[in-house]
């Protein structure tokens, strides 16, 4: 049984004794806000926050935005307090 297996291993010296084919490697995002300090966020800029909304109108998560949660935090509320001056809208249009 050790044999077979001593033999199965021999014919993949390629990869690394770790590797997984299934399992990617993913690159961290990094936060928009905190690598460009000259970027400010602003509830008026809709070009802006159109980023960080999808095309139904939800604000989209940290994990697919990349943003910290300090800038979370502050993304949210500017897509909100544009959404009440009607900036941004509430839901999409169908």
């Amino acid at each position: 049984m050790a044999d077979k297996n001593k033999k199965r291993n021999n014919r993949n010296k390629d990869y690394d004794d770790d590797y997984n084919p299934k399992l990617k490697k993913i690159k961290k995002k990094v936060c928009p806000l905190c690598s460009d300090k000259n970027l400010v966020l602003d509830f008026k800029n809709a070009d802006q926050l159109k980023k960080f909304i999808n095309d139904k109108g939800k604000i989209l998560p940290r994990r697919t935005t990349g943003a910290c949660a300090k800038h979370q935090r502050d993304i949210t509320l500017a897509v909100k307090r544009a959404r009440h001056i009607a900036i941004l809208p509430y839901a999409a249009k169908d």
